[in-house]
């Protein structure tokens, strides 16, 4: 079972002139501690369930390309990045450049988006739902072709390109996986099936049931379902001192008696790196028996 670190708060202690450091710190303990993945959100205002909207928020990509050169090993991504924000082009070359300059760590984090305020805020247009599906699927279809051979012209519903031209190309292959976040059951999990290298599902009491339904998409895809890896988003939370991995590991277990390859999500204390340290000593050894 592997760990994935996501970062989705920035309002510490140090403010804004030691973030970059902090920032740092965390990223390499992380990587050091043995996370397979660290990640941060993507969106423009601090999101409910975490603070306020006028919390401290990094633009995600520009984050992923500060951490790359802070660590060695972890794959990145954002969890999730929303098809309203970037055209797909920008999208695609924006993770090539992620993948060449890590050394070929990056992972595509995408989904249809859901924040109407921070889009409304800042002036970016907020479809309807089914037209943010539309463009879901397009942009998987644009990107995979950019990421593939020659440089074709693309045409959809939503998007003319002349010459899908990607230099360099992406170093990952035969492309960096593309991980679609989401357990919605007719479109979301059937665009994994259809796509997706990995999916990212909440975990839910309903987990288990979404796991089903990726599979009966994979067997109407013709699509190997074991191919694709299972990722729950799940709080990693140890406590303060660390008195609560035993429980953590509890619910790494059960996700992975379910299927689960990996647990990505906040560690409850970031940036305080003791904390990721405890992770290397008391949680990764005993989830990575977990096979």
């Amino acid at each position: 079972m592997k760990l994935g670190l996501q970062i989705p708060n920035f309002t510490w202690a140090g403010g804004p002139a030691t973030l970059g450091s902090d920032l740092a710190a965390v990223a390499r303990t992380a990587d050091q501690a043995g996370f397979d993945y660290v990640g941060v959100m993507d969106h423009f205002f601090q999101i409910r369930g975490v603070g306020p909207s006028e919390n401290d928020m990094l633009e995600a990509y520009t984050t992923l390309g500060f951490l790359a050169a802070h660590t060695e090993r972890a794959k990145l991504l954002t969890v999730i990045t929303g098809v309203i924000y970037r055209h797909p082009g920008l999208l695609a070359k924006t993770i090539t450049t992620l993948d060449v300059l890590s050394g070929g760590r990056a992972v595509l984090g995408i989904g249809a988006g859901w924040n109407e305020e921070e889009s409304k805020g800042l002036g970016f247009p907020f479809p309807p739902t089914a037209e943010r599906f539309e463009l879901l699927e397009e942009n998987l279809q644009y990107i995979l072709q950019m990421w593939g051979e020659g440089d074709a012209a693309f045409s959809s519903k939503h998007f003319e390109a002349e010459r899908l031209l990607n230099s360099p190309q992406v170093l990952s292959r035969p492309h960096p996986p593309i991980m679609i976040g989401g357990g919605g059951e007719k479109k979301t999990l059937r665009f994994v099936a259809k796509y997706g290298d990995a999916c990212n599902i909440f975990n839910t009491p309903d987990v288990e049931h979404k796991l089903d339904v990726l599979k009966q998409h994979c067997e109407n895809e013709g699509r190997d379902y074991n191919e694709i890896t299972k990722t729950a988003y799940h709080t990693l939370d140890i406590g303060e001192k660390g008195e609560k991995a035993g429980e953590l590991l509890a619910d790494l277990e059960r996700l992975h008696n379910l299927g689960f390859d990996a647990a990505i999500g906040s560690v409850p204390g970031v940036p305080d790196v003791s904390l990721l340290e405890k992770f290397a000593t008391d949680v990764i050894p005993a989830a990575e028996k977990l096979v």
